[in-house]
C-alpha cells in the first residue's frame, strides 16, 4: 500500500517560484511533481534517502 503523502505551505521568492515554473514546463511536469524530484534527487545524492522504488 502507498504511503499518504503530507502537504504543508511553501514561502518561495517569485523569481525562484518563476524559474521553478519553467523548469517544470520544461520538463512536462507540474510545479509540485518538479520541487518534489529536485528534492528527492538531492536527498538520494547526500546519501539521506533510503529509496528502494524503482524509478
Amino acid at each position: 500500500m502507498a504511503k499518504d503523502k503530507k502537504s504543508f505551505v511553501l514561502r518561495i521568492d517569485p523569481d525562484t517560484m518563476a524559474a521553478i515554473e519553467k523548469w517544470a514546463s520544461d520538463e512536462f511536469r507540474s510545479v509540485n511533481g518538479q520541487i518534489e524530484y529536485l528534492l528527492n534527487d538531492a536527498l538520494k545524492k547526500s546519501k539521506r534517502l533510503n529509496n528502494n522504488k524503482n524509478e
